[in-house]
């Protein structure tokens, strides 16, 4: 593990957080332990139960953990935009996205690295690949997520078995080349948009399997508007791509017409 961050430079995991006083503390012991060379952000949304209290007096103690206090909950999606800007204009060269209520393992974020360490310019940490799996979720959950991830995969035309995952690796250029840019969605549906930017780009994806362990303490930050919010952007952008393709064939067509 330890040549993996070597090779790859300064690692940044950037953690959203909104009412994760209870989860923050540990899963940070946990990551000090899987991977001590790493820094970590803690990007708290001002949450009422004292989770910016709790990541400063961390921080305070640490020197590797870093706190982002954000004006209030903007989504997901903002909070990891603000996180990238941050850890990019500090010079890390990797980002790292980890959900803030342990249901991403920090042992396996070597996993991650080393895929990166291997070639690939994003891993994505899968759910749905071979060797990937979930723990203590009711199966209306997995169907869910399933299912958003093949909704998408099919319309959007991007070949990653979990498009909805969150838990994910980026070298530094993929987020510096324009990838963030008009970037809207604020739900979960962030996740999906950036995977089928970097598809679109010509990245290399590697997706690597992980362990998905539902969240023990607190609560669930899912809900209907985040749901809804997915499926008509997902709707969108793809039909959006189908009406590019016939517009790009056609041009390509009165190229080779006008040589």
């Amino acid at each position: 593990m330890s040549d993996a961050v070597d090779a790859l430079g300064r690692v940044l995991v950037i953690i959203p957080t909104y009412n994760e006083a209870d989860n923050l503390p540990p899963l940070l012991d946990r990551l000090r332990v899987a991977c001590p060379a790493v820094h970590v952000l803690v990007a708290d949304d001002d949450s009422p139960d004292g989770t910016g209290k709790v990541a400063d007096e961390i921080a305070g103690d640490d020197p590797h953990v870093h706190v982002l206090h954000r004006a209030g909950k903007e989504g997901l999606g903002a909070a990891y935009l603000a996180g990238f800007a941050w850890g990019l204009d500090r010079g890390y060269d990797v980002l790292v996205e980890m959900d803030g209520d342990a249901s991403h393992q920090p042992e396996e974020l070597p996993r991650l690295l080393t895929a990166l360490a291997s070639g690939a310019d994003v891993a994505l940490g899968s759910r749905w690949v071979p060797g990937g799996r979930i723990v203590h979720w009711p199966k209306y959950r997995e169907l869910l997520s399933r299912g958003g991830s093949a909704y998408a995969r099919l319309l959007l035309g991007v070949p990653v078995r979990d498009v909805t995952g969150g838990f994910r690796a980026f070298r530094r250029h993929v987020l510096e080349s324009g990838l963030l840019t008009g970037v809207a969605s604020q739900g979960y549906c962030f996740q999906v948009d950036l995977a089928h930017r970097a598809v679109r780009a010509g990245y290399r994806v590697a997706e690597v399997p992980i362990t998905f362990v539902e969240r023990r303490v607190g609560d669930s930050k899912m809900s209907r508007e985040i749901v809804v919010e997915a499926l008509w952007r997902v709707t969108v952008w793809g039909v959006a791509a189908r009406l590019r393709r016939p517009a790009a064939r056609r041009g390509r067509a009165q190229g080779r017409l006008g040589s």
